[in-house]
């Protein structure tokens, strides 16, 4: 049975984690800890890649499910002689959306400072291209809140080249049931497995095969779940779902991906989930995302021998300032529920 207040509260904790890819340890380390607290025996990868494994009644075979827990971010480029900091780009932010963010800058020495990600045109009043002005990575910088005028004075607070810049995400959830908030892709996925782990505990459900968890820390820079564990035969990437232009996935849908970057996804997993979705009722979409990547994919393309598909919950403005609804995060637990019990 789906709860939607636990879940809920489950994704609102985990999006105020900072963890953008490459530094997830934090947010990995309450998930162990969440997941750990439902009942179940977890292990870390080398990378960082939390996984659990959950027997089931056909032992010969093993189903992969995974979500990522990394989000966008940004990383420190270069120290400005004016005390701002450059920026790179950790996987695809849309950049014009950051301009007035508030972000937390994080050193390598355990220290946190916080700033506001501006345009290098930031106000109306002096610079004539103030609206205009391109706001690429290239045309923002972070003004740190410290009293800061030089190279040297950051320096001397121990910010470099190389640290992090971990934007805020804005959670807000509606009484009407929108969830906003950056960085739903795909922190909402992950919130839908740790409810389906703790409904297959307290329901005391034995999954028709083994599976396997896979909550990935670099899924964003595309090599999250590169690896796998090799008994893994059908692998179900739980990523979100885009919506816009052509698509006829809503925010109240769960979406499943027929095709994406890497191609086709496996015919029968597809078949079998939208088949799934019909018998239950559930408020669905089938879909092709061109410009788009899943951790299934990663695996793939490092030359898993596996049965792949890809589905997840509608989430408008990915990569921007994204939306949902607790239906879709709802749909999306029905039929992952339903991929396990079959």
């Amino acid at each position: 049975m789906f709860k939607t207040d636990e879940t809920v509260s489950t994704l609102t904790e985990l999006l105020k984690i900072n963890s953008p890819s490459g530094y997830t340890e934090n947010a990995a380390a309450w998930l162990e800890e969440t997941i750990r607290g439902i009942g179940y025996e977890t292990e870390m990868t080398p990378k960082g890649n939390l996984m659990v494994s959950v027997a089931g009644k056909n032992e010969s075979m093993t189903r992969g499910l995974s979500a990522h827990v990394d989000t966008l971010g940004l990383m420190v480029r270069s120290v400005n002689d004016d005390g701002t900091l450059s920026l790179t780009k950790l996987g695809g932010p849309l950049t014009p959306t950051l301009d007035g963010e508030y972000c937390d800058i994080i050193t390598r020495h355990d220290g946190v400072y916080t700033g506001t990600i501006l345009s290098k045109s930031p106000s109306i009043h002096v610079y004539e291209d103030a609206a205009t002005k391109e706001r690429d990575i290239d045309g923002l910088v972070v003004k740190i809140d410290e009293r800061v005028s030089s190279k040297e004075d950051v320096r001397g607070l121990g910010i470099r080249n190389g640290d992090f810049v971990a934007y805020d995400p804005k959670v807000m959830v509606t009484d009407s049931g929108f969830i906003k908030s950056r960085f739903l892709d795909d922190k909402a996925s992950v919130a839908i497995l740790v409810s389906v782990l703790k409904a297959l505990k307290e329901e005391s459900i034995v999954p028709e095969t083994n599976l396997k968890f896979i909550f990935s820390t670099y899924e964003e820079v595309g090599h999250g779940s590169a690896w796998i564990p090799g008994d893994i035969t059908e692998f179900l990437a739980v990523d979100m779902g885009c919506i816009g232009m052509d698509l006829e996935c809503t925010e109240f849908d769960v979406s499943i991906c027929a095709k994406d970057s890497s191609g086709p996804y496996d015919y029968d997993m597809t078949t079998g989930l939208i088949n799934h979705a019909e018998r239950n009722n559930l408020s669905y979409a089938v879909d092709i995302y061109p410009m788009y990547g899943s951790d299934a994919s990663a695996a793939l393309r490092a030359g898993a021998n596996i049965k792949a598909a890809l589905i997840g919950p509608g989430v408008a403005s990915s990569h921007g300032m994204e939306r949902t609804h607790t239906d879709a995060l709802k749909n999306t637990f029905e039929l992952v529920m339903e991929y396990i019990r079959n």
